[in-house]
């Protein structure tokens, strides 16, 4: 039989107290799901690299005078000494760039290209901003009445749905653009067509939105803690606004992200159709609609395409980061 060893009282208390004094100090601090969301999409290098993306497009669009006061001339100033008048060509190497024209110039009129990239850049961001709030806005509310309540009223928004999902948006938008004249509902000029592809874009485009939301309703409603509300008396608009929405904050801003490339998109289309922003103000798809008809300078199409293929490709990273931060499990 083993005799106990021999451990002084001291000792015995000390390990004790040296454990609660470094518990005191180093206590643990809850985190919410924010920022655990925040601590994974850090982690993700690629969709932070698309957010400065954005976040720099965003910074052009709204400083966009004095960017081209420092680096540029105003995007509708002729510089026809650019031009050789016989060959419609920019008279300097390389389409005219240079450091005074770091784009170079367009063969029409000589006017800067980086100018009309930087302002092109509000008008399709403005664009696409306002008419993804438009529809994430319409869809969300028809979206959430139709998962929640169900019934004939699903019935009804499921229907209508299906009807704007059918309609051939373009040729509408086509139709629509070419009759509203250039001046009406108090505006003009490009005030009322901005309005008018806002308009176009964002309030048909709903159902895309609507669906994803009322499915996630559909889902949540049978829920324990929508239950567990209506146990304790919480009525309709109570359950909607308190247990519902805030479960579907995620899906709408992944969606949204997802969104805005797609209508800058559509929004690129219907300026090189010629339907959207009329000229001379610059748009990112009417510069393309310009150099369309242009095959001898190649870089007048190439800028305008590359800040579309940037600005989308960041979109997109982004919203597939931020989706992996927001719902982690559903990539298992």
């Amino acid at each position: 039989m083993t005799a106990p060893l021999d451990v002084p009282d001291s000792a015995r208390e000390a390990v004790p107290e040296a454990v609660v004094a470094g518990a005191d100090r180093q206590a643990i601090q809850g985190r919410s799901l924010g920022q655990i969301a925040w601590l994974r999409l850090k982690r993700d290098k690629v969709a932070m690299v698309g957010a400065g993306v954005i976040i720099f497009l965003i910074l052009v669009a709204v400083f966009a005078p004095l960017i081209v006061s420092w680096f540029g001339h105003p995007p509708l100033e002729f510089h026809r000494d650019m031009i050789d008048q016989e060959t419609q060509i920019p008279k300097d190497r390389f389409g005219g760039i240079s450091w005074d024209f770091l784009f170079g110039v367009d063969p029409q009129w000589g006017r800067d290209i980086f100018s009309r990239v930087v302002y092109g850049a509000r008008i399709s961001l403005l664009i696409a901003f306002l008419a993804t709030l438009l529809s994430v806005g319409i869809g969300t509310i028809l979206g959430v009445t139709a998962g929640f309540f169900g019934g004939w009223v699903d019935t009804i928004i499921s229907r209508l749905m299906d009807v704007f999902l059918a309609f051939p948006l373009l040729v509408f938008a086509i139709a629509l653009a070419g009759v509203v004249p250039d001046s009406a509902f108090g505006l003009s000029g490009d005030a009322l067509r901005v309005s008018l592809l806002i308009f176009i874009i964002g309030f048909f485009n709903w159902p895309y939105i609507g669906r994803i939301v009322r499915g996630q309703t559909l889902s949540l409603r049978e829920r324990e803690f929508v239950d567990a509300a209506r146990s304790l008396g919480a009525r309709g608009p109570y359950i909607i606004f308190r247990e519902v929405l805030p479960n579907l904050v995620a899906p709408i801003l992944i969606y949204s992200t997802l969104l805005i490339p797609s209508n800058i998109l559509f929004e690129a289309a219907l300026s090189f159709l010629g339907v959207g922003v009329r000229p001379p103000t610059p748009t990112w798809g009417g510069m393309l609609s310009d150099a369309a008809r242009i095959y001898t300078v190649p870089h007048y199409a190439i800028f305008p395409g590359l800040a579309i293929f940037l600005t989308v490709l960041a979109f997109n990273l982004f919203g597939d980061g931020l989706r992996d931060a927001l719902d982690p499990r559903g990539n298992r």
